[in-house]
């Protein structure tokens, strides 16, 4: 028997998550027609002001599913093919037989082998994995810098490879979901922001998700603090940031609300035909930024306990900020949770990071909102 919402759990589980360190945090949970919205914390350290379930917050990676879905429309088109290798559409970018090797699909999944750009783009992080040997430094440098997309993908592909195109464990990276953005862009004739915003965002009939024109969030929105492991102390507000390191594939701007509708849909079949959401939840092994092994499908991963319902969605982080949107695979239940601090974790001496109050809180709160 599945348990209906339950407020008083919802609501002492949101505010654990406050108690145990973060700033400010907010949720929407639906099972049914029962919905609960509720939120923790400030949006401004400095002011006091509080967060609420109707603010606007960058999503991060949750973007890739946004991107997924409209490479898929495509597919169904004809205008693109899952298993076609990317040098087909974009020869110069994955020239030779390496992109004779990579397919589409592996762009989707993280299996292409291709290295991930951004420690290449923020010189500060080079040494990614290696979190004892980066700092924030880079991040107050290039707050605003306007990155082109080509040279963030051509320093990916130039950097050594992570793995065999195809290979059994793949390696997260943007630089998948940026050339992704390009072959949109090569076979739509339009910008990958309008084809996504036409054909998923507006189909979806979101009324709170964009894509950001210039730094700034547009409407009411908290503000965004990154520790960096400790080494930003106090954390510093990272809420205005020129969002091109990362572009379509990880600068949404959505609310809880929507993001719920979304994943709704999605799973319904009625934003991709039910045989490319099939696809999509195809999973194979990838290896998160985190270092953590987890199933991955076509911008869509699982969220599964032993014994349990599995629910399928995304979650995504920016400098500041991070969000994680799941849904029940019968669309029934679904839960979006959205936080104001980023990489809370303190490193060891041996670099990695401690475990933090915050940890168990958000996987108690996680917990209540699926199960109950």
């Amino acid at each position: 028997m599945r348990n209906p919402l339950d407020p008083a759990a919802l609501d002492a589980a949101i505010e654990n998550v406050h108690r145990a360190g973060m700033p400010g945090l907010f949720a929407e949970v639906r099972d049914g027609d029962q919905v609960w919205r509720g939120a923790a914390g400030v949006a401004d350290v400095d002011t006091g002001r509080p967060v609420d379930a109707d603010m606007r917050h960058r999503v991060g990676s949750i973007t890739k599913t946004f991107t997924a879905a409209a490479v898929l429309q495509q597919v169904e088109s004809g205008r693109i093919g899952l298993d076609a290798p990317i040098g087909r559409y974009l020869p110069k970018l994955v020239p030779g037989l390496r992109g004779e090797a990579i397919t589409v699909r592996m762009l989707l999944n993280h299996t292409s082998g291709l290295a991930e750009y951004l420690p290449y783009a923020y010189p500060s992080l080079k040494a990614f994995p290696d979190l004892a040997n980066i700092s924030p430094q880079s991040l107050d440098d290039r707050r605003f810098t306007r990155f082109d997309p080509v040279e963030l993908i051509e320093l990916g592909v130039a950097a050594p490879a992570v793995g065999a195109p195809g290979g059994a464990l793949g390696l997260y990276s943007n630089t998948n979901y940026l050339l992704l953005v390009e072959l949109l862009e090569q076979v739509t004739g339009t910008t990958a922001e309008r084809c996504i915003t036409a054909n998923v965002i507006e189909r979806a009939g979101l009324q709170d998700t964009t894509f950001p024109i210039g730094p700034y969030v547009d409407g009411p929105h908290s503000q965004l603090y990154e520790a960096c492991f400790g080494m930003i102390d106090p954390p510093r507000d990272y809420s205005v940031f020129d969002m091109s390191w990362a572009g379509p594939s990880a600068s949404l701007i959505s609310t809880v609300t929507d993001l719920n509708r979304f994943y709704g849909m999605l799973l319904a079949g009625e934003i991709v035909s039910p045989a490319s959401l099939a696809q999509m939840r195809r999973t194979v092994q990838v290896v998160s930024q985190e270092q953590k092994t987890i199933g991955y499908g076509l911008g869509l991963y699982p969220m599964e306990e032993p014994g349990r319902d599995t629910f399928w969605g995304h979650g995504g982080t920016v400098w500041g900020g991070g969000a994680l949107a799941m849904t029940r695979t019968d669309g029934k239940r679904q839960m979006a949770v959205a936080v104001n601090l980023q990489r809370w974790n303190r490193l060891d001496s041996s670099g990695r990071p401690q475990p933090h109050l915050i940890d168990g809180a958000l996987e108690a709160l996680y917990r209540v909102a699926m199960y109950g």
